[in-house]
């Protein structure tokens, strides 16, 4: 397949995948979007074993500066949803080696 994926296209994948109809296919997607969304506001965090996990995390209130005119402003505390990919994909996606060498320079 030549670009992205769409819904649509994912959705056919799974369903072939799994001997499912499409429309069982595209509810179970819902249903786990709206699992993974009530998750993470009640718990901070979804994990999806393989891929990785959905964080709600929090920022400090901080002074940033105007790019336009060089200003300090203050930029207000604020929480953000941040996905933290897991070892299992990144190893799948990029190769093992690479995963490595990141380990390696951290030490």
């Amino acid at each position: 397949m030549a670009g992205k994926m769409t819904q649509s296209q994912i959705i056919s994948a799974l369903a072939e995948k799994a001997n499912l109809p499409k429309k069982d296919t595209k509810e179970f997607l819902a249903t786990l979007a709206d699992l993974a969304h009530k998750e993470t506001k009640r718990n901070g965090e979804f994990v999806l074993p393989g891929l990785g996990k959905l964080v709600k995390q929090k920022r400090k209130a901080r002074t940033g500066r105007n790019p336009a005119t060089g200003e300090p402003i203050k930029i207000p505390a604020k929480t953000v949803l941040k996905f933290r990919i897991a070892k299992a994909a990144k190893d799948a996606v990029l190769g093992a080696a690479v995963t490595t060498r990141k380990a390696a320079k951290r030490r």
